[in-house]
């Protein structure tokens, strides 16, 4: 049984990501393919679709390269909150990612968002992941 099912669906994007895979399949939850639209409304994936085949379902990213370099668009995907720790942040204290060039992932009252979309709604909450 997965204890972090946030960790292992982070872990299964860097392991496609070094692995130069063009898809990767990952199991499905609510809390996932939300994730999954705020990564691709960033540009940090080509295309997502979710399929319900059993009762739990799946998640099929298409992770988005350079055409000629090869370099991945996601250089960096690191959980921050675990189940151990819970990281918060408020409106006042929202973390900067690699100076405002990437994002962090959060999960507020108002749902999952990055961190610019929250300080614009003026909430905070839990953060979930860095991404850059």
């Amino acid at each position: 049984m997965n204890t972090d099912p946030i960790a292992d669906y982070l872990t299964r994007v860097r392991n496609a990501i070094k692995a130069n895979h063009r898809v990767v399949e990952i199991p499905a939850s609510n809390l996932k393919k939300e994730m999954t639209k705020v990564l691709f409304d960033k540009g940090y994936i080509t295309n997502y679709k979710f399929e319900d085949t059993n009762t739990q379902g799946t998640i099929k990213i298409a992770l988005k390269y350079n055409p000629i370099t090869k370099i991945p668009a996601i250089r960096n995907i690191s959980r921050v909150s675990t189940p151990g720790l819970r990281r918060y942040a408020g409106v006042d204290n929202m973390p900067r990612v690699l100076n405002g060039l990437g994002i962090a992932i959060l999960s507020t009252s108002k749902g999952i968002m990055t961190d610019k979309e929250a300080k614009n709604l003026n909430i905070g909450g839990e953060v979930l992941c860095y991404v850059y």
